[in-house]
């Protein structure tokens, strides 16, 4: 590959990382910014779905939330260091895998702003049937769980030769 086309591949990478960052924080500084107008935690509620700020200090779904500070500090530290890695892996790869790191890199570092800036990562993104309530989540931790399904689903059809034809462009 010329150097123009690897120029040509980063810039649309980092723009895809950019698009979905600057996605999670415009969500994140409005549901934060209607909050503190409202002084109401609940910004929507419908049959379906309700906009609900919580402050998650933990990781995915809550976990590992504590209030002990050098423990939230670690616990950033190795979010970062993840990260880093999936950014890695990320750059390495081709095809859709490539964009399933990248989108999971991107959803971690919104995530990881978060942590850095705020203390606590801001979930708002409430789906709900009847009294069953899903875990509250946000726009970053969508890009991450797609990143995740998709990078299954490569590893499920990684044999099939359309696929690595496919994976083989990008």
């Amino acid at each position: 590959m010329d150097h123009k086309n690897k120029k040509k591949i980063f810039f649309l990478n980092f723009i895809f990382v950019l698009i979905i960052f600057f996605l999670d924080r415009i969500s994140k500084i409005y549901v934060v910014k209607q909050f503190n107008k409202n002084l109401d935690s609940t910004l929507y509620e419908s049959k379906f779905l309700n906009i609900h700020l919580i402050w998650n200090e933990g990781i995915a779904f809550g976990l590992f939330s504590f209030n002990d500070k050098n423990f939230y500090n670690v616990l950033t530290m190795i979010i970062i260091l993840v990260s880093i890695f999936i950014l890695y892996f990320g750059i390495k790869n081709k095809g859709l895998q490539r964009y399933a790191l990248l989108s999971i890199f991107a959803g971690s570092l919104g995530n990881i702003y978060d942590r850095i800036f705020y203390n606590a990562v801001p979930d708002y993104i409430d789906f709900h049937v009847e009294e069953f309530h899903w875990f509250i989540f946000n726009i970053a931790d969508i890009f991450i769980t797609l990143g995740v399904i998709i990078m299954i689903l490569t590893e499920f059809f990684s044999n099939n030769d359309n696929y690595k034809n496919i994976n083989e462009k990008y």
